[in-house]
C-alpha cells in the first residue's frame, strides 16, 4: 500500500477470480472464482505454490472468511445445494453448516475472538447468525428491506455490521447477535452499501456505497464524521472499503482505488488507475519514461515508468477496443475495431475532433513523423499529419504493418504467408516487391523494421520469427522457440535483440550476432496470451497481456 509499483499478480484460477483474504497468520491467501474453486495458496515464495484445492460450492464463491487461529474457512457464494460451507483449511472436513438461506449469500464473516461466531448477509434480505464449532443456525435478523450485500465483525468481536442494498447499516452485538441499532438512524447512504470496514481501534467504521460516496461513522455517537465525494459518473461507485492501519481505500466500479484523506474528504491523497480488461496495443516514448497502453473495452493509459502511476485518457475516445497505437511526435496514433483511426495530444491526455474513419476495419498501424499507415481488412491507408492521402484496395486480409524509419517502404502481412512491400512516394503506395515464408504459414501477426532500417521482422502462426534484410528482402534467419503462435515483435533501440511474445505465454530475445543465443521467459503472463512487447532501453523489456498487466524484465543480454 506504501509503494503500489511492487506488486505481484496470481494467475493460477482457470476462470474468473471473485475473493481473496489472507489467513490472520499472514503465510496464506485463500482465493475463490465463479466456478466455486477455493484455491489456498504460499504467500512467501514467488511460485506461490498451491497448498490446497477445493470445490465448496457449485456456484460462484462471493466471500472467503478465515478463523483467528487460521485454521478454519467459511465461504459462501452460490449454489444449488447449500450457499455456504465451513471446514478444516488442511483436511476439508466440516466443522458444521451454514444453512437456513433460500437465496445466494453475499458475504461471510467469522468473530475473531472467542466464542467463536459467524454471520451471513444474503439475498433473501436476511442477515444469518451461527454458533460454533461445530457451526448451527442461531437465528435470523431481518431488518433490512432488500439484498444484504456485506457483514464485518470488529477487530475485538464486540460487535459486527451488515450493510445492504437497501442504504441501511445495522449494528449487531457480537456474541449474540442481537441487533443494536441502524447507523444514522435510518440509511445510511442514498444508495446500496457494498463495502465495510473497522478501524483498527473498533471506534470507527467506514462504508462504501453506490451513491458514489465513502463515510466514517462514530459507533459510540451513532453518527458520521467523515463524508467522502467521488464524483457524479457511474464508474465513481464504491465497490469495497478497506481500514488497514493508517490507509483508508476504496474500490470504484471503474476499478480504481482510492486511498482517502480525512482532511481533505473530496480529493484522494492518490488514485490507482489502470486496466481491467485485456491490454491490447502498447507504445513507449523514445526515452523510455512514458508508456501508453490501450484495452479490450477501449480504455487508454499514460503510465510514467518511474513512478507507476498512470492517468486515463479523458473525454468520448474510442467506442470499441482499441486494436493498435503508435507514438508519432506530441501524438498517440490509435485505432479501434470502431472503424477510426484517432489522433491524441499526449500533453493534455483528452481526446479531440481529429478522428478518421476508415473503409474497412483497421487491424494494425505504424507510423514515423507525420507519415501514418493503417492496415485494414480491406485496403492499406496512408495518412498525412492526421489526414487521410490515399487507400489502396487489397486482395487479401492485411493484419499487421511495418514503415521502414527512412519512410521509403512499408511491409504489409497477413493471412497469407506472403508479406507484400510497398514504396511510399509522394503519400501514395507502389507494390514494390514481396518476401515469402513457407506454405505452411497461414497469417503473418507482426512486422517491424529494425530502428537502422537493416532488417524486417515477421512473426507468423507456425511459432516462428523470421529476419529478412530489408535492402533485398531476402531471409536472413529463422528464429525458432515459442510453442504457439507469435502475436508481437521489438528490436531494441541498438538494432542487437529482437524479443517476441505469442500465445505460449513465454518471452523470447534473440541476439542478431549470433541468434542461436536466445533468452526465454518461461510463463511471463501465466496462463494468458502476450499481446504486445516494447524496449524501453537496450536492457529493459515490457511486455503487455490479456491478463490486464504491464510486466517490465530486466534483461542481461548473452
Amino acid at each position: 500500500m506504501q509503494n503500489p509499483k511492487i506488486c505481484d499478480v496470481y494467475s493460477q484460477h482457470a476462470k474468473e477470480a471473485t475473493v481473496a483474504v489472507y489467513a490472520p497468520s499472514g503465510y496464506y491467501i485463500a482465493s475463490g472464482d465463479v466456478s466455486g474453486k477455493l484455491r489456498i495458496w504460499d504467500t512467501t515464495q514467488k511460485e506461490h505454490l498451491l497448498k490446497y484445492e477445493y470445490q465448496p460450492l457449485s456456484g460462484a464463491i462471493k466471500d472467503i472468511a478465515w478463523s483467528p487461529d487460521s485454521k478454519r474457512i467459511v465461504v459462501c457464494g452460490e449454489g444449488r445445494e447449500k450457499f455456504g460451507s465451513v471446514f478444516l483449511w488442511d483436511s476439508g472436513s466440516s466443522v458444521g453448516s451454514i444453512d437456513g438461506h433460500n437465496k445466494s449469500i453475499n458475504a461471510v464473516d467469522y468473530k475473531p475472538t472467542r466464542p467463536f461466531r459467524i454471520c451471513t448477509a444474503s439475498e433473501d434480505k436476511e442477515v444469518g447468525f451461527f454458533e460454533g464449532p461445530p457451526f448451527k443456525f442461531h437465528h435470523f435478523s431481518k431488518g433490512h428491506t432488500n439484498f444484504v450485500n456485506c457483514v464485518k465483525y470488529s477487530p475485538d468481536g464486540e460487535h459486527f455490521v451488515s450493510g445492504g442494498a437497501d442504504g441501511q447499516i445495522f449494528l449487531f452485538n457480537g456474541k449474540t447477535g442481537e441487533e443494536t441499532c441502524s447507523l444514522g438512524g435510518g440509511k445510511a447512504h442514498k444508495g446500496g452499501i457494498y463495502g465495510l470496514s473497522w478501524s483498527p481501534d473498533n471506534k470507527f467504521l467506514l462504508s462504501a456505497s453506490a451513491d458514489k460516496t465513502a463515510k466514517i461513522w462514530d459507533i459510540a455517537a451513532n453518527t458520521c464524521s467523515t463524508e467522502f465525494t467521488f464524483g457524479n459518473e457511474l464508474e465513481h461507485q464504491q465497490l469495497g472499503c478497506l481500514w488497514q492501519g493508517e490507509y483508508l481505500l476504496t474500490i470504484a466500479l471503474s476499478g480504481n482505488v482510492n486511498y482517502l484523506d480525512a482532511n481533505n474528504p473530496s480529493s484522494p491523497i492518490r488514485i490507482i488507475k489502470g486496466h481491467n480488461k485485456n491490454i491490447l496495443s502498447l507504445a513507449s516514448s523514445k526515452d523510455g519514461s512514458t508508456l501508453y497502453s490501450g484495452s479490450f473495452d477501449s480504455r487508454i493509459c499514460q503510465w510514467k515508468v518511474q513512478t507507476g502511476n498512470a492517468e486515463i485518457f479523458k473525454g468520448q475516445g474510442h467506442k470499441n477496443q482499441v486494436s493498435d497505437m503508435v507514438l508519432c511526435g506530441d501524438s498517440l496514433v490509435t485505432c479501434s475495431m470502431d472503424d477510426t483511426v484517432r489522433f491524441t495530444s499526449v500533453q493534455t491526455l483528452e481526446y479531440g475532433s481529429q478522428s478518421v474513419g476508415m473503409g474497412s476495419q483497421p487491424m494494425h498501424i505504424d507510423g514515423k513523423d507525420g507519415l501514418t499507415v493503417v492496415a485494414c481488412l480491406k485496403d492499406i491507408a496512408v495518412l498525412r499529419d492526421g489526414n487521410p492521402m490515399f487507400s489502396l484496395p487489397v486482395e487479401f486480409e492485411p493484419q499487421c504493418t511495418a514503415v521502414h524509419p527512412g519512410q521509403t517502404d512499408v511491409a504489409v502481412g497477413g493471412k497469407t504467408n506472403t508479406i507484400h512491400i510497398y514504396t511510399v512516394d509522394n503519400n501514395t503506395l507502389a507494390e514494390k516487391t514481396s518476401a515469402s515464408l513457407p506454405e505452411r504459414v497461414n497469417m503473418v501477426g507482426d512486422l517491424a523494421y529494425s530502428p537502422d532500417g537493416a532488417y524486417l521482422a515477421s512473426a507468423d502462426d507456425d511459432r516462428r520469427v523470421t529476419v529478412f534484410t530489408s535492402t533485398d528482402y531476402k531471409r536472413k534467419v529463422e528464429l525458432t522457440g515459442p510453442y504457439g503462435r507469435v502475436t508481437c515483435l521489438a528490436w531494441t533501440p541498438d538494432s542487437q535483440h529482437l524479443a517476441c511474445g505469442g500465445l505460449d505465454t513465454n518471452l523470447f530475445i534473440y541476439n542478431m550476432e549470433d541468434p542461436s543465443k536466445k533468452i526465454q521467459i518461461r510463463n511471463a503472463h501465466p496462463q494468458t496470451v502476450i499481446s504486445r512487447v516494447t524496449w524501453l532501453d537496450n536492457n529493459t523489456l515490457v511486455s503487455a497481456g490479456h491478463d490486464c498487466c504491464l510486466r517490465f524484465w530486466s534483461i542481461k543480454h548473452n
